[in-house]
């Protein structure tokens, strides 16, 4: 084995992939999958993990599918002693599970006031909460082994003001400050080869906003072309784009670095308007 194989390989490596079925859980999966990495995909619809791992089982390593709740603790409990039982050990954990929910979104002609506090408790709940459960149940198996790395996913609605994005936005702020205090105490009362980082995707389009910012022609939106105009690359992300930071963050060439959320935006978050 080579220099590059002994620091990027991920080949047998067990990697666990919350909201598996969704645009970047399945994107993410891919990824490890063709680095022949074993996967473990999450999702909550049992016909949507099945057609995934189909597409999947190409390869010599390992992709199963557990239909399982991320704000249910036993359903994570009894998806982790699966995995543990198949495996031994879990390596990887990618936070993917999380979304909108539409009354935590303010619509247009509404203002803040008009928000449906429900909703807002839902969407804090599956983005924060569906990001802090599985890592506490996963996360152990890590700290028993003295390694890992767990990804979370946070948001370009976490690091600048978004109109309309207000449950989101506080949801993903939060996961962010989750990343550093999980980094901060995996680190200090287990081990440093325990690392928690983060990554901010920029605009990409997917069936949860393809409304929002683009026409049924294909053209952009009035929001499409907002955001377009605020991202030097002016176009919008691919979610395939985002695989390259994870399959860093989750080999051993980031062995230093802990605590971190890195965009992938195509410059939206540099870039005042200017």
């Amino acid at each position: 084995m080579n220099y590059l194989e002994s620091v990027f390989g991920l080949k047998g490596k067990v990697v666990v992939i919350t909201g598996g079925t969704g645009v970047i859980g399945s994107e993410i999966a891919k990824a490890f999958n063709q680095a022949e990495a074993n996967v473990i995909l999450l999702g909550r619809n049992t016909e949507a993990l099945n057609k995934i791992i189909s597409e999947l089982q190409n390869n010599q390593s390992t992709v199963l599918g557990f239909t399982c709740d991320v704000l249910n603790k036993v359903n994570l409990e009894e998806t982790n002693n699966n995995v543990l039982k198949q495996f031994g050990r879990i390596d990887v954990l990618v936070n993917a599970a999380g979304g909108h929910v539409p009354g935590a979104v303010i619509g247009v002609g509404q203002s803040v006031f008009d928000m449906q506090i429900d909703d807002f408790n839902k969407v804090n709940e599956l983005n924060l909460g569906g990001t802090v459960l599985p890592t506490l149940v996963f996360g152990k198996a890590m700290a028993a082994q003295n390694s890992g790395s767990v990804i979370n996913i946070s948001s370009m609605a976490s690091q600048r003001a978004i109109t309309r994005a207000f449950g989101y936005s506080t949801a993903k702020a939060a996961v962010e400050i989750f990343t550093k205090w999980m980094a901060m105490e995996m680190a200090l009362k287990f081990s440093n080869q325990i690392r928690v980082n983060a990554i901010a995707p920029g605009f990409l389009i997917s069936n949860q906003n393809r409304e929002l910012l683009t026409n049924l022609d294909g053209s952009y939106t009035e929001r499409g072309h907002r955001i377009i105009e605020m991202t030097p690359f002016k176009r919008f992300g691919k979610p395939e784009e985002l695989s390259g930071v994870m399959l860093w963050l989750a080999s051993n060439a980031s062995s230093f670095v802990t605590g971190t959320v890195i965009p992938i935006d195509g410059g939206f978050s540099s870039f005042s308007g200017v």
